[in-house]
């Protein structure tokens, strides 16, 4: 008898174990103060009883959409979500017992990723602040932008989950959250009305093939794959790992598009780096299956690397990034080369990467008309005795102008290869070029170096003209 006493407290302990372990389970990217996209099926997953029956519901259209666990207790389903606004929702996952999110918002949702850049926090680096990042830290309470930040994680196989919460921004969460990635959603805010979703996943110094999907660096032999733990030698810049442990977890969460800062750690490898980036981005959209959507990102800014390794200027890796615009499609490139920043890695305008990056959202995302969103690219050279004549991709009027400064950083080649420093004169959409020591130019240099700060600007956007050059 006493033994069966024993066991009745026993059992009811078991019980209760099994049933708090039977409960569904969401991924952390499913919470309490989440964004999800507008007006599309957005899809929603977890975990419950193998070959549980599990129900889903959103109370901004009562609907419920119902899911088979499979045997490893594994279910997904597709909900559709209305136009976007601020009246907060929840979203109810039934297996058994009911887990409800609440504070649930519709409105836009970025995937923000990439190294340092990326990750710099709106309180700045130590020694490197955010230029403008207090005044925009204190005034920045709104609960209709959310920002939730992937915890860093290096990992040899494919992750289901991550570390990670939604939050408000508010003077208390935005210091630590990502300042390019804050000043994009604050624009997108700001000119839409409707709210913003920031999915932020970076780690600074990492690779491009970190953040590549093992599929996608199959015949890439320069980038091996790790196949123990032993492989991996960066926990940053090891093919595959960020991927794994960073994206994976929350590959499939309704988007509207990506932002991507980083480039400075494969800045060696110009010619490599189009072939990844094209990769990585036709990749990442097969797998999220919404569609191509778009990918916009920052062109690394002007920067010092000498005793940083080999010596290859960065006005290589600045001219790959410019063919990825080229090859890769539905993507555009925020020129930075402004920064003014020659001895800091991170530039501390921040606000205009975000912003840049924005505008080509606003513009080709969501259609603004009339927005100018992109750098003055070259158009056509023409070379007449001396002289050589640059247009450029704007209307001439009003055209270009270098505030009234001299411009310095045009360099024309000769036919033995030789680059000597050109006196320059903009008229227009026009930039007129004659060096006396060349009597026969074959090419322009415009900034091609490490440290060159762009010179010209459009007029209408005060957007910078990038580094390039027309020699090969």
């Amino acid at each position: 008898m006493k033994k069966n006493l024993f066991f009745l407290p026993f059992l009811a302990l078991l019980f209760i174990v099994f049933t708090a372990s039977a409960e569904v389970k969401l991924p952390a990217v499913f919470c309490d103060n989440m964004i999800l996209q507008q007006q599309t099926e957005v899809a929603v997953w977890g975990w419950a009883k193998p070959n549980a029956g599990v129900k889903v519901s959103g109370s901004w259209n009562g609907k419920s959409y119902t899911a088979k666990a499979d045997a490893n207790g594994y279910w997904k389903v597709k909900m559709q979500t209305p136009a976007g606004g601020f009246t907060p929702y929840t979203l109810s996952v039934t297996e058994g017992k009911t887990v409800t999110l609440k504070n649930v918002l519709i409105g836009e949702v970025w995937l923000c990723s990439g190294q340092s850049n990326m990750e710099m926090p709106m309180k700045g680096f130590t020694g490197q602040p955010i230029e403008g990042g207090p005044e925009a830290i204190a005034d920045s309470r709104n609960s209709s932008i959310r920002m939730f930040t992937v915890k860093r994680s290096s990992q040899l196989h494919p992750q289901d989950d991550c570390e990670g919460s939604w939050q408000e921004a508010s003077p208390v969460t935005t210091p630590g959250f990502s300042a390019t990635a804050y000043y994009f959603g604050r624009m997108l805010y700001k000119t839409l009305n409707i709210p913003v979703g920031l999915l932020h996943s970076s780690w600074g110094g990492s690779r491009i093939e970190a953040w590549m999907d093992p599929d996608a660096l199959q015949d890439i032999p320069e980038k091996p794959l790790p196949q123990k733990e032993e492989d991996i030698k960066v926990a940053n810049g090891t093919p595959t790992v960020l991927f794994n442990g960073m994206i994976k977890p929350v590959l499939g969460y309704g988007i509207r598009g990506a932002i991507w800062y980083q480039g400075e750690s494969n800045r060696q490898e110009p010619d490599l780096y189009v072939k990844m980036f094209d990769r990585m981005v036709t990749n990442w959209r097969k797998l999220w299956n919404v569609g191509e959507f778009p990918f916009y990102y920052c062109q690394i800014a002007p920067f010092n690397y000498a005793g940083w390794g080999k010596i290859t200027h960065s006005g290589y890796i600045r001219e790959a990034q410019a063919k990825c615009m080229e090859i890769t499609p539905n993507t555009g490139m925020a020129v930075l080369m402004d920064a003014d920043s020659p001895d800091c890695i991170h530039p501390p305008k921040k606000k205009d990467a975000g912003e840049r990056l924005a505008f080509w959202a606003l513009a080709k995302t969501y259609g603004m008309e009339g927005m100018s969103y992109k750098s003055p690219e070259l158009q056509n050279m023409q070379i007449e005795g001396r002289m050589v004549t640059l247009t450029f991709d704007i209307p001439g009027a009003p055209g270009l102008t270098s505030h009234g400064k001299d411009i310095k950083n045009f360099f024309i080649g000769n036919k033995q290869g030789g680059f000597y420093k050109a006196v320059a004169a903009i008229s227009g959409n026009k930039v007129f070029l004659f060096s006396p020591a060349v009597s026969e130019p074959v090419s322009v240099r415009y900034c091609f170096d490490d440290t060159s700060g762009s010179e010209i600007f459009a007029v209408d956007s005060n957007l910078p003209v990038a580094s390039f050059r027309t020699d090969q």
